[in-house]
């Protein structure tokens, strides 16, 4: 069978979701293990957070609920950036000082694909040079778990892995039940992460969102309610959420397995690093950090020198917010209303919009809380939708008691 693709994309074996994470396509171990080790089989968080921290997160911690079990969080950056990472590369100083302190032997991440400078390449990377050919997102499904069979083939003891939620998941249910990876000792940075795409449907949403897709070489989905695209001459362009196509949400586009995710931030790591929490600032690019584990914290000391870190802050208030997003989301879902097209607001009037809700809205660690709830809740009624029998197995306890905060009927 050909290696380009999981065995997840067979029609006779593929499970009613899958994110494609390549741990499936390894070939040294039967692939009905990989499968019985599947988040979309297992479900998001629950038992698993039990058995990694021994216990799930508190419902009644505000904090813990929205962004899981944690020993700190603060906002960061490195000193001295690295050329070419896509905000100052806290990720790859942590992988690049983890290896060159022998702390690891290999480093699970993905490098630029050949066929596109979006598409994600699963390398295990072996020295310093491969691994800081890994910075900077690739923002469509990535198979970086098919790697981990090197790891294994290779007889690696001490291993970093560098994922999105539904690795992180994957790679801690297969360690757990199967033997195959137990005498690897495993440090993870998790990515938080949520609505990659299948790479065929890439070029097309970026081709619908930039004015010259061709020569974007990062872009995110920002704090101030605008999609950050830098070209690469370091022209930013900025297009607000609501100026957007409507047909870039719609099932066709957007992936099932996405929209099944409860675990926006990527809450089984040892330590995750991301931006949404931090204040925003185009020339600092400021990143979040949530350490949750004493490898988290080891990872983090190798590079407490060289970053600036201060404390986490937070303004406004996402309630209302969150609460109009959820009446409307309902309301859309109501008999006859499901394929009215939404209105895209103009650039001028979108940019107007997004400035109002930056200045007045949730900002820093309380956008991230907007952020991670609205997703919930989005990806809540899409299962309850697309996927009903799967509510039991895939909706965390967590998941519910965010609903009843927005007074949402479950």
């Amino acid at each position: 069978m050909s290696k380009k693709h999981s065995i997840c994309s067979d029609k006779e074996t593929k499970p009613e979701l899958c994110s494609s994470c390549g741990l499936c396509m390894c070939s040294a171990w039967p692939t009905k293990e990989s499968i019985q080790s599947c988040v979309f089989t297992t479900g998001w968080l629950g038992k698993h957070e039990q058995n990694f921290f021994g216990r799930e997160r508190s419902l009644t911690d505000s904090d813990e609920i929205v962004f899981g079990i944690s020993k700190d969080r603060f906002c960061a950056r490195m000193k001295n950036p690295a050329p070419g990472v896509q905000f100052t590369g806290i990720i790859t100083s942590l992988a690049k000082k983890a290896f060159a302190t022998e702390m690891v032997e290999a480093v699970l991440t993905l490098h630029r694909g050949k066929e596109d400078y979006f598409f994600p390449e699963p390398v295990l990377a072996r020295s310093i040079e491969d691994i800081a050919a890994g910075c900077g997102s690739k923002p469509v499904l990535a198979q970086t778990l098919i790697s981990i069979e090197k790891a294994y083939q290779a007889g690696i003891k001490k291993l970093l892995v560098i994922g999105a939620p539904c690795h992180i998941h994957n790679v801690r249910s297969f360690q757990e039940r199967y033997s195959y990876l137990k005498n690897i000792d495993i440090y993870v940075v998790g990515i938080p992460c949520t609505d990659n795409v299948k790479p065929e449907n890439f070029r097309y949403i970026l081709s619908r969102i930039s004015r010259s897709h061709e020569t974007v070489r990062h872009y995110e989905f920002m704090q101030d309610f605008t999609v950050h695209l830098y070209h690469e001459n370091g022209d930013l362009e900025r297009v607000p959420f609501f100026s957007l196509p409507p047909e870039l949400t719609s099932a066709g586009v957007l992936t099932s397995c996405c929209r099944s995710c409860f675990d926006y931030m990527n809450s089984l790591a040892d330590i995750t690093v991301g931006y949404l929490g931090a204040p925003l600032d185009i020339e600092k690019m400021n990143q979040w950090v949530l350490i949750r584990t004493e490898k988290g914290e080891e990872l983090c000391s190798l590079i407490a020198d060289d970053m600036e870190t201060f404390p986490e802050v937070t303004s406004g208030d996402r309630k209302d917010s969150v609460q109009y997003y959820g009446q409307q989301l309902l309301a859309r879902m109501q008999p006859g209303e499901e394929d009215e097209v939404r209105q895209s607001m103009s650039l001028e009037d979108g940019h107007d919009f997004a400035e109002y809700l930056y200045s007045t809205g949730p900002r820093d660690a309380e956008f991230a809380r907007y952020a991670v709830d609205t997703h919930l809740i989005r990806n809540y009624y899409y299962v309850k939708q697309n996927f009903p029998q799967r509510l039991k197995t895939l909706v965390p306890r967590h998941a519910y008691k965010i609903l009843e905060d927005y007074e949402l009927t479950p």
